[in-house]
């Protein structure tokens, strides 16, 4: 007997209907679905402390339990001191039940822990059904270690949906739990 993360299984037994219905789908391969979660994290101060670096990585491997990528710059910037390939920042492509296992914990677990928080902002959609979160400290998932942060830094998080429009997406992200702010506030 194989695991399967609770969100999965929920997506498939409930979701999938709920929004089959709601959309007027004739084949249940027409309902959107969550394809992969990216995380991103640029440290612009990268270019003085190479240990940042190093740090960003690690703790990205242990929030998202899948090892980090370093990302490296394309460009020379003489301004910020950028050199063509120099590293700048840590990245994550969550597929299937990992994807699932942090969606979770990022509804459950970190977004409660974020500071007066009241909901998500809905506009952040790009028109073709993929949402991006910005996370501004990486402290608020339990994964992180306090005492052992350098530096607070934020993240980029984006789900990419199988989604047509807006609209199907968020409906999707609704029902898999994302907090999404009231419109009536």
């Amino acid at each position: 007997m194989s695991y399967t993360p609770t969100l999965s299984k929920k997506y498939k037994e409930e979701i999938v209907e709920k929004l089959k219905e709601k959309f007027g789908y004739k084949s249940i391969m027409q309902v959107p679905k969550l394809q992969k979660i990216c995380i991103n994290q640029g440290i612009g101060a990268a270019t003085q402390d190479k240990k940042l670096v190093d740090s960003a990585l690690k703790e990205m491997t242990m929030i998202a339990g899948q090892k980090a990528v370093p990302t490296k710059a394309k460009k020379s910037v003489s301004n910020f001191k950028l050199r063509e390939g120099m590293t700048i920042g840590s990245r994550v492509t969550l597929r299937n039940e990992r994807m699932y296992e942090f969606l979770e914990r990022l509804v459950t677990v970190a977004l409660p822990r974020v500071r007066d928080f009241r909901g998500i902002n809905d506009k952040s959609f790009d028109g073709r059904g993929n949402y991006s979160l910005g996370i501004q400290e990486q402290i608020i998932f339990p994964e992180i270690v306090l005492d052992k942060v350098n530096n607070i830094t934020g993240m980029d998080i984006t789900f990419v949906t199988s989604a047509n429009t807006d609209a199907e997406a968020l409906e999707l992200l609704k029902a898999l739990g994302l907090p999404f702010k009231n419109q009536n506030n």
